[in-house]
C-alpha cells in the first residue's frame, strides 16, 4: 500500500480521512446531546469530551490539509465528467473549511463566554482566544449550530455522492478511500 496518494488515495490519506469522519460524527452527537443536558458539575467531562475533540479534529485536519498539498490527490475516476469533478472540488474545499470553521467557532464560543479555563482531556490548558465577550459568545454560539447543520449537509452530500458513483455509476470513486484489502474481491469457488 502506498502511503502517498497515487491513483487511490494512500494509506495516510485513508487514515485522517476516515478518523476525521468518525469524530465529526462523535462530536456531532455528543454536542447534540449535551444541549439537552442541564449546566452542572455532574455533566461538565460530556462539554470537556465534546470540546476536546473538536481541538483534536481541529488538528487533524490542518495535517490532512498539509498532508494533501504534499502528497496530491488522485485525478477523478475515467468517465467523470468535467462538471462532476469541479464540484467533487467545491464540496471537498468546503468540508474542509467547515472542518476548520466548526472547532474555530467553538473555540471562540468557549473563549468569549468567559468559563473558567479548559484543558484539553484535562491534561493540556487550552488558550483563550479573546478577552469575556457576551455578545461574541453568542454571536460565535450561533455561528457554532449553523457551521454544524452546513458541515451535516455537506457531509450528506459528499456520502451520497459517493454511494452513488459506488452503486449506480459502479466506479472506483468509493473505494479509492478504502483500504485495498477492503475493495480486492475474493476468488469465486466455481471459477475455472
Amino acid at each position: 500500500m502506498s502511503l502517498k496518494n497515487t491513483d487511490r488515495w494512500g494509506g495516510i490519506s485513508q487514515l485522517l480521512h476516515w478518523t476525521i469522519a468518525v469524530l465529526i460524527l462523535l462530536i456531532g452527537v455528543v454536542g447534540l446531546v449535551m444541549g439537552e443536558l442541564p449546566r452542572s458539575p455532574k455533566y461538565f467531562w460530556v462539554y470537556t469530551v465534546h470540546k476536546s475533540l473538536g481541538l483534536t479534529v481541529l488538528a487533524l485536519v490542518l495535517v490532512r490539509i498539509g498532508w494533501r498539498l504534499y502528497a496530491g490527490a488522485p485525478a477523478p475516476v475515467p468517465g467523470t465528467p468535467r462538471w462532476q469533478a469541479w464540484l467533487a472540488g467545491v464540496v471537498h474545499l468546503l468540508l474542509y473549511g467547515m472542518a476548520l470553521a466548526m472547532p474555530l467557532s467553538g473555540w471562540l464560543y468557549d473563549s468569549a463566554s468567559g468559563l473558567r479555563p479548559f484543558r484539553w482531556f484535562g491534561q493540556v490548558e487550552v488558550p483563550k482566544l479573546v478577552a469575556p465577550d457576551r455578545a461574541l459568545a453568542d454571536a460565535a454560539h450561533g455561528w457554532h449550530e449553523w457551521l454544524f447543520w452546513l458541515l451535516v449537509l455537506l457531509v450528506l452530500v459528499h456520502a451520497g455522492a459517493a454511494l452513488y458513483h459506488h452503486f449506480v455509476r459502479h466506479d472506483a470513486t468509493l473505494a479509492r478511500m478504502l483500504p485495498r484489502r477492503m475493495t480486492t474481491q475474493p476468488p469465486r469457488e466455481d471459477a475455472p
